[in-house]
């Protein structure tokens, strides 16, 4: 089977039926991708880094190279791709709360693959375990979920980073380990299905602590490591803007009474390269095992009849800023990689600079499947149970280059002692990231117009967000247009005639 953008139209009526998704989900993955290598990559400097099978992937897919999450930590991001809807409408912005409970009943992308007649199957970290979930949302699946056991290991997850025998590691394979391999026994039994599947696979690292075997460390000798380049926070930066990197803090090798995560305050120098010696060594494990499955999928002969998906829930910072983890309105906590593998379409690959949102996701893969359209939500869609809050990133396969979003938007909540909640909201323009903090309704899940600290970073002369020029008076009508392109919100920066 092979898809053209006609055929994609027609598909019901032309197909013996839709094509098969490949739907792969990674945890805390910046874009530090050799197929990223550019303006777009992370901040320098940075090693060679060995992601060949990912970089294989981007050749055959649309790589949708500045992609930006909707809320960067775990549960708010996948709560939002998977529903197609910003933060304020999940009303998910934590880990405590479902979206089904908070915000509305609302479809989820392999809930309406598996109600439009496909098997839908998941495994691993697609949603966020736990109530944020609902117990990895039942209704979204056509059969028992599946968890790997990682018992063996857990008592050894304690400190941030460990480096694992590899003679040990087949002997007890580490949790994404077993994943990969329960992916692909699930890929060979549904090769027997009469119904296409949607096959939903989500990886674990390179997420905390960063546990991977021995080999993926010896990738990148320490002395190819090197220290961020700008250590130290913004110049300028609102105190609102930080976290206090309380996701690393919680290690064993982490509390040591010296380091408290604090604003300016950064790690050792040792004990900094060897965190991102560990990350990179993640991501190369997290390539190898996606590898592994693409692989499998090949032998299979299913490659020709598979729509591919692959998306990270959000980046990462590796102490640029003296920051570490996500949980702010960075660029390197927003910006996160993303592709789509369209067989027939995408064969040699496009790449695209537009801005685009991870909602945009939801309405893409309906389109490509040829599945019933999707209506964008309108003003108030709580009780709607389909609809989404993006658009489909689909015209840019065939017109890269488009004329496309003005903006994309981000945020993100702080609370103070006080009990007040103040909410960031970020927007990316093709040149600038302006964010408003602004005091937040949580009773009503709305803003106010009270702004509590503002940012402005002029990606043209400083794309590592160094420098705050918000209160410069040469940026003032800067501010002005990109204040009232915030306030107007996302549906006016849509793509003109979408």
């Amino acid at each position: 089977m092979r898809l053209t953008f006609l055929f994609v139209c027609l598909l019901p009526f032309v197909l013996s039926r839709h094509p098969n998704v490949l739907f792969l989900v990674v945890d805390d993955m910046r874009p530090q991708l050799g197929c990223f290598e550019g303006e777009d990559f992370p901040a320098h400097p940075h090693p060679q880094m060995h992601t060949p099978n990912i970089d294989a992937l981007a050749a055959r897919s649309l790589l949708l190279k500045r992609a930006h999450v909707q809320q960067a930590v775990c549960a708010p991001s996948r709560a939002s791709v998977l529903t197609g809807r910003r933060p304020d409408t999940t009303r998910v912005h934590d880990f405590l709360h479902y979206w089904r409970e908070t915000g509305g009943n609302f479809t989820t992308i392999p809930q309406y693959f598996k109600e439009n007649g496909y098997k839908s199957v998941g495994m691993g970290k697609v949603f966020h375990p736990g109530h944020s979930s609902g117990q990895d949302d039942p209704i979204s699946w056509s059969e028992k979920y599946f968890h790997a056991d990682n018992s063996h290991w857990e008592s050894r997850m304690h400190n941030t980073w460990l480096a694992v025998n590899d003679s040990e590691a087949e002997q007890f394979p580490l949790e994404d380990m077993q994943l990969a391999a329960h992916a692909k026994q699930t890929l060979k039994r549904l090769t027997n299905e009469t119904q296409p599947f949607f096959l939903a696979v989500g990886f674990h690292r390179p997420h905390l602590p960063f546990v991977v075997p021995q080999r993926f460390f010896d990738l990148y000798p320490q002395e190819k490591v090197s220290l961020p380049s700008n250590p130290n926070a913004p110049i300028g930066m609102p105190e609102i803007a930080w976290a206090d990197n309380g996701e690393l803090r919680q290690y064993k090798d982490m509390r040591n009474g010296k380091w408290y995560g604090a604003i300016n305050d950064t790690l050792p120098d040792e004990v900094t390269l060897n965190l991102r010696r560990a990350y990179y060594s993640a991501i190369s494990y997290t390539d190898s095992l996606i590898g592994d499955v693409l692989s499998t999928l090949d032998d299979l002969g299913l490659r020709d009849d598979t729509i591919i998906s692959f998306w990270a829930d959000h980046g990462w910072q590796l102490g640029e800023h003296g920051k570490w983890s996500k949980s702010s309105n960075f660029e390197l906590a927003t910006h996160a990689p993303m592709m789509v593998s369209v067989p027939g379409m995408t064969d040699h690959g496009v790449v695209t600079e537009a801005l685009t949102e991870f909602v945009d996701l939801f309405p893409s893969l309906v389109e490509l499947t040829g599945l019933p359209a999707i209506p964008l939500c309108q003003q108030n869609s709580s009780n709607v149970l389909v609809c989404h809050e993006g658009c489909s990133f689909v015209p840019l396969i065939t017109d890269p280059k488009r004329n496309w979003k003005r903006a994309v938007y981000s945020q993100y909540p702080r609370m103070y002692i006080s009990g007040d909640v103040i909410m960031g909201y970020a927007m990316r323009t093709q040149e600038h990231r302006y964010t408003e903090w602004l005091t937040y309704d949580a009773g009503t899940y709305t803003p106010t117009a009270n702004i509590h600290s503002r940012e402005l970073y002029d990606h043209v002369i400083d794309p590592d967000e160094n420098v705050n020029r918000v209160n410069y008076p040469e940026y003032a009508s800067i501010v002005k247009e990109l204040h009232s392109v915030l306030h107007a919100g996302w549906r006016k920066a849509l793509p003109p005639n979408i």
